[in-house]
């Protein structure tokens, strides 16, 4: 006999998905290699493969750097709260619906319960497989529904990273003559440094060049 656990809440809140960072530091681990091994294959040294290599190196007195912290920018930026608000709202209609469908379920269900004393058992049977595919379905279509607002919000995200915050990093990269920028999530600074956190600067841009991007229809809304 099919119960309420049969109803998967696949309208359940989606973790938000943050805009990927203007910077990736990528850190390469060197681990020990044997030379004679190398060499017995017909390689060369290591001295001798890093002839290759030349001695320059970023000099730190001429290095231009800033920080800019993602996790401000999603929470602050006018058109992402915008964007928030709106992947909420068609959450919030899934999860209204869940429950009124998981309501009239609850109430099929009891009758199926009680006439189980009445009705044959072909026709009982029946009756619960008919209950056990509406469930089905509605797990089914709340999921896909689901679904798709996600992709929606993703799709919106997207573009708002490529149409709008990566031109507004890039320019402000080419204004201050900056070297590197790095994403303050994975970066430690010290008090004392100053003009290093961009990020007000990043926020208050996009704000003046976007204000809200509309997520496209999620599917069955």
């Amino acid at each position: 006999m099919a119960n309420k656990k049969n109803v998967n809440p696949a309208a359940k809140k989606y973790a938000r998905t943050g805009i990927i960072a203007a910077v990736v530091i990528a850190v390469a681990a060197v681990g020990l290699w044997t030379v004679s091994a190398i060499n017995g294959r017909g390689g060369t040294s290591v001295e001798e493969s890093l002839a290759v290599v030349s001695t320059d190196a970023a000099n730190g007195a001429n290095l231009r750097i800033a920080v800019i912290r993602m996790d401000a920018i999603q929470s602050e930026a006018k058109v992402l709260q915008d964007l928030r608000k709106q992947k909420e709202s068609y959450e919030s209609k899934l999860r209204d619906e869940l429950t009124r469908d998981q309501k009239a379920l609850e109430k099929e269900k009891t009758e199926i319960e009680k006439s189980q004393d009445v009705l044959s058992r072909e026709a009982l049977q029946r009756r619960v497989v008919d209950y056990q595919n509406r469930v089905s379905k509605l797990q089914r279509d709340l999921t896909e529904r689901a679904q798709s607002v996600e992709m929606s919000f993703q799709k919106a995200l997207n573009e708002i990273q490529s149409k709008h915050l990566d031109p507004i990093i890039e320019g402000i990269i080419a204004k201050k003559n900056l070297s590197l920028v790095i994403d303050g999530r994975f970066a430690r600074t010290g008090a004392n440094a100053e003009n290093l956190d961009i990020t007000s600067e990043v926020v208050s841009a996009l704000d003046k060049k976007v204000s809200g991007v509309k997520m496209d229809k999620p599917q069955g809304f």
